[in-house]
């Protein structure tokens, strides 16, 4: 049995195309840097690319996976022995250094740099794949640099991350940067049908057009509760409003989450989120392009014209907003970050700042 990558990850035949050249000529590179929105098959990608190489069946070139040999159920498992997958860990602000060199007890024994300098198991390549790459600190990328700059023979590293700019210079430097676009509406509501999370067309196209092409968001929008605060977000950042009922509706919503600290930071996330798109539309319009989006945006959007009709001020708005997606990224505290973002949000519609 064949399955090409096109196949099982859809919306990225292009970079698919680009790798299996680079594989059939014998010119794939050794590092590369996969950025693009979350939610758009980034790792995915990297894990059928890992799937295909060490598939049994196949020879690499063709970068095809059988999906039955042992090798390719390994790696669907996770338990392959050429294949790392390093994250960030739930508890922790940063990949920790230990990921890559090991523990004080097991230094340059254990880890990821460690692990890919070893002659694969199999036969074929050793592969590592880093998901989280935006929270590797100064110290996680001092101890991966050589790994780079000398890669082992047969040795493939995927890092993904959500931007260059959120990767360290001497990261982005040292490998080939594969950029993914988000997904279409259609494939995004395709594939929310095919994976069984939403049984009708209808609502699928509808959380389709809210997701920006992110499979991830549209799930998140398949809640009926996120919905709903998406709605009463943009009227507050579209209307003049009660501040502090505002500051007391996000923090109903993110409290909602129950007491596991990532569901909050999440939830969190997805609010900031949707501020960023918001103003980010509303500076298109205001420097004579169209709004885009689903028609509760572009409404939000022509009505936030009203409120604030000064380019200055929506960067502004736009900046305080990534301000406070970083903060949320550090762990700030949850109560404190909602109540200062909103009165800075206020405080330039009003012209206070």
């Amino acid at each position: 049995m064949t399955i090409p990558l096109e196949a099982s990850i859809l919306g990225h035949d292009k970079l698919i195309e680009r790798f299996r050249r680079g594989v059939a000529a014998g010119r794939l590179a050794s590092s590369f840097l996969f950025v693009g929105p979350p939610g758009i098959g980034k790792r995915t990608l990297a894990l059928k690319l890992a799937q295909a190489l060490l598939c049994e069946t196949h020879p690499e070139e063709k970068l095809e996976a059988c999906e039955t040999c042992a090798a390719c159920q390994q790696v669907t498992a996770g338990s392959h022995p050429d294949l790392q997958i390093i994250s960030k860990p739930a508890d922790r602000s940063f990949i920790p250094m230990e990921a890559f060199i090991g523990d004080r007890e097991h230094r340059m024994r254990e880890g990821l740099c460690h692990d890919i300098s070893l002659k694969p198991f199999c036969g074929g390549r050793k592969i590592a794949i880093i998901d989280d790459a935006d929270y590797l600190n100064q110290e996680g990328a001092n101890c991966l640099l050589k790994t780079l700059e000398e890669p082992p023979p047969k040795s493939l590293i995927i890092l993904i991350g959500t931007s260059e700019p959120k990767q360290l210079p001497t990261i982005r430097s040292r490998c080939q940067i594969v950029r993914f676009a988000p997904l279409p509406t259609a494939t995004v509501a395709q594939l929310l049908e095919s994976t069984g999370r939403v049984a009708d067309p209808k609502e699928a196209t509808q959380l389709a057009e809210l997701a920006g092409g992110s499979l991830s968001r549209a799930v998140e929008f398949s809640v009926s509760e996120t919905r709903e605060m998406r709605d009463k977000l943009l009227e507050l950042l579209s209307s003049e409003s009660d501040a502090a009922q505002a500051v007391r509706e996000l923090n109903s919503f993110v409290d909602a989450a129950g007491k596991d600290a990532p569901r909050r930071r999440q939830r969190l996330r997805v609010l900031i989120h949707l501020a960023i798109e918001f103003y980010q539309q509303l500076l298109h319009t205001l420097t004579g392009r169209d709004a885009i989006g689903d028609p509760a945006m572009i409404e939000a959007v022509t009505r936030g014209r009203v409120s604030i009709s000064d380019v200055e001020v929506a960067a502004n708005c736009l900046e305080r907003c990534l301000d406070a997606q970083a903060h949320v990224e550090s762990n700030a505290n949850q109560a404190t970050l909602i109540e200062c973002w909103l009165d800075d949000l206020g405080g330039y519609a009003c012209g206070r700042s």
